[in-house]
């Protein structure tokens, strides 16, 4: 009978909720102390982490499984220590890798994050806003941006801290991004390297700054080098297989086709592979080919992409702090981050008399 009246008086204790109120209890301090420990702010938390008294409650509360109540500390803080945050489609591989940055960072700061998505559709896109600041989010982190900006003036926007990653607007709002249009730039020096004098773009998207400024840098750089760009070798398309398959298959067979390609992602550029076996052209040999990001699929092609990596998991962290930042009432700043060329097989090597002919 004692054995199962000590068993009641066990399971008793272990129902009870885990409060800041039966830490302070079993080792004898304040609530204050226990909260200032576990729930403080940065300054308090590191004062507090100091001294034995902290190793105490620390040990205490993982020995009883404490967890923080984020309602209750919403209440305190006037804070719900959610970001929120807005993409095109989360299925892309770009998009999710940013958003991973974006996660790994905002807990790092006690923060958590939400991603909805609205298919790059103006009208959804304001409806996810009002919905994500609808759930009192302390700020918000957007990365389908239009260069136009026009899904972006809700005036409930203005009133909460926001960022944008990935893609900017011709407005100025503050954006973390690569520097797409340096970028453009390092792909077109490869290919005249090469001797590539005819080139032709699979651009994108003419809405999102991602396929712009890639294409701008490109062709900016073949104009200093006295080669422009025909107008008809840029081909706008969906950021997708079907869309480069679609702009390169029409490049290819017109009338003084190019002799090398630059698809501003490499979903594109891979569907540009497939354009090229369906013609009978070989990436790497009368044929040469880049693509944008360095997406871990590039490197393991049958014909490895030569491309541009891109710092997609570090435009999340950076998209973080720079809103945490804002959330903090610094100033708006935009960062651009730095670019890589990665030269594979898909490029080839300097251009040969018969490619020129082919030309």
């Amino acid at each position: 009978m004692a054995v199962v009246e000590e068993r009641e008086s066990v399971v008793g204790i272990e129902s009870r909720p885990v409060t800041l109120r039966v830490i302070a209890d079993q080792l004898g301090l304040d609530v204050s102390t226990v909260s200032r420990v576990l729930n403080g702010s940065d300054g308090d938390g590191r004062r507090a982490a100091s001294g034995t008294t902290a190793r105490r409650v620390r040990d205490l509360a993982e020995e009883l499984g404490y967890r923080r109540d984020p309602a209750a500390v919403s209440l305190r803080t006037r804070r719900s220590n959610l970001i929120g945050v807005v993409f095109a489609r989360l299925s892309e591989i770009v998009v999710a890798t940013i958003y991973e940055g974006i996660e790994e960072e905002a807990a790092r700061h006690g923060f958590a994050a939400f991603v909805t998505n609205t298919q790059d559709d103006p009208v959804r896109q304001r409806e996810r806003i009002a919905m994500v600041l609808g759930r009192r989010v302390d700020g918000l982190i957007i990365g389908d941006a239009h260069l136009d900006g026009a899904a972006l003036a809700d005036p409930a926007l203005r009133g909460t801290p926001h960022v944008l990653v990935n893609r900017r607007t011709d407005g100025g709002l503050p954006a973390v991004t690569c520097d797409d249009y340096r970028g453009g730039r390092l792909v077109a020096e490869h290919f005249l390297r090469l001797g590539h004098r005819r080139v032709g773009c699979v651009a994108g998207e003419s809405f999102a700054s991602t396929g712009t400024d890639r294409t701008a840098g490109f062709v900016d750089r073949y104009a200093e080098a006295g080669l422009p760009v025909p107008p008809e070798l840029v081909r706008h398309c969906a950021f997708d297989t079907a869309g480069g398959r679609e702009a390169a298959t029409a490049l290819l067979t017109a009338d003084g086709r190019p002799t090398a390609l630059f698809a501003v992602n490499d979903l594109a550029a891979i569907g540009v592979l497939g354009a090229a076996r369906d013609l009978g052209r070989h990436p790497g040999r009368d044929l040469a080919l880049a693509g944008f990001n360095d997406t871990p699929v590039a490197a393991e092609l049958p014909v490895a992409l030569t491309t541009v990596r891109s710092p997609m998991a570090e435009q999340g962290r950076v998209a973080v702090r720079e809103l945490l930042r804002r959330i903090g009432g610094a100033p708006a700043r935009s960062r651009r981050l730095a670019p890589e060329l990665v030269e594979r097989a898909s490029s080839g090597t300097a251009v040969g008399p018969s490619l020129l002919r082919s030309s």
